[in-house]
């Protein structure tokens, strides 16, 4: 399993790499360039699924939407 993904910024295109937690979703995430929080697009369960190079852990074992 991955832990770390790439979050690329729609508004700014700022890409990060960032750790993902193992065992939740992250809802929101404020850029760190120009302070947009990104919320996850209809159908993703979390940013890392929207906007990232990796899906999130949960989602990469299976599992559904994290609660």
């Amino acid at each position: 399993m991955e832990t770390q993904s790439r979050l690329t910024c729609p508004e700014c295109g700022f890409a990060e790499t960032l750790e993902m937690p193992q065992d939740a979703c992250r809802w929101f995430h404020e850029c760190t360039a120009c302070g947009v929080v990104l919320k996850p697009r209809a159908g993703d369960c979390c940013v890392f699924c929207s906007y990232g190079t990796v899906r999130c852990p949960p989602i990469q074992q299976g599992d559904t939407c994290c609660n």
